[in-house]
């Protein structure tokens, strides 16, 4: 018997909405959507773990598929869960500044209960957001896919293969030899493994940064070179909840605001500064929403 448990969730949580996130590319290859059902492969202290969720009443419903659970598994489990789906955030300030915010308002209320679905592994999140860059999302999708495919590990059940992200210590051995045919530029093959260096090493990890404040963390990713503003920002948005954290030179931040406040041009960097400053404390929040605005 494969280990079944539920995961209550906040009161400002809506799973239909979030899975609607995971749903975005029919490329994506690190986890698989059926109906409501999501399904991911992970690994714990060195165990493969593929699990499934099911929305239940008030709670996440969590089911192994493939390893019977010590009980420090499922609780690593559980806290993974928890991390990815940002469960451990209590939204309701957040809603009350949007509640008399001009651009936020209709957003929180047709999307209430959405959350940040993070990225819990540093390395993944660092890596994502350099194949992001520059290019289009369905074929960022794309490059992320042929990477994992030819890199990761991958767990084949019920006739389906379930795929882990590539470790820092493969990545770090790759070239342009490996990379380019798969499409990557020169720039992000370098960036790439410039970043499974650091970590590989020990230069860089999740672990050196976790109790480090907001600017110091931002500091330490922006040393590895290829991590710019705009990518540090991202993986500490995506990877440790800073509420802070905000893109904000981000292409789609600004062109929300464009459309939002129905704008002729788009914002200068010195008012989005301006009206990010009301969101004091929930940059990260006020991101995430602005981006579904744009659907």
């Amino acid at each position: 018997m494969k280990a079944a448990f539920t995961i209550q969730v906040p009161e400002e949580f809506n799973f239909e909405v979030c899975l609607a996130f995971l749903k975005r590319s029919p490329r994506e290859v690190l986890h698989r959507i059926n109906g409501d059902n999501v399904r991911k492969l992970i690994r714990i202290e060195g165990v493969d773990i593929l699990f499934e969720i099911r929305p239940g009443n008030k709670c996440l419903e969590v089911l192994v598929l493939n390893e019977k659970l010590t009980s420090r598994l499922q609780t690593e489990l559980i806290q993974f869960i928890v991390e990815w789906f940002d469960l451990a955030t209590d939204l309701k300030p957040f809603y009350a500044l949007a509640a008399s915010d001009k651009l936020l308002k209709d957003l929180t209320t047709k999307f209430y209960g959405y959350r940040i679905i993070g990225q819990p592994d540093l390395f993944e999140s660092l890596v994502w957001a350099v194949l992001g860059q520059q290019i289009n999302l369905q074929f960022a999708y794309t490059l992320k896919k042929r990477f994992v495919e030819q890199f990761g590990s991958k767990l084949l059940f019920e006739e389906m293969d379930y795929f882990l992200f590539p470790k820092p210590q493969t990545v770090a051995l790759l070239n342009d030899e490996q990379l380019l045919p798969l499409q990557f530029s020169r720039q992000k093959s370098k960036y790439t493994v410039l970043i499974a260096e650091a970590f590989a090493t020990g230069a860089l990890s999740k672990s050196s940064l976790e109790s480090l404040p907001f600017v110091e963390a931002k500091e330490k990713l922006m040393k590895i070179k290829g991590v710019g503003n705009w990518t540090a920002n991202y993986a500490l948005m995506k990877t440790f909840r800073y509420p802070d954290a905000f893109p904000l030179e981000d292409v789609g931040v600004h062109n929300a605001i464009r459309i939002l406040k129905k704008m002729d041009r788009k914002p200068t960097l010195e008012e989005v500064k301006k009206i990010f400053k009301k969101y004091k404390g929930w940059e990260a929040y006020a991101t995430l929403y602005l981006w579904k605005s744009l659907g």
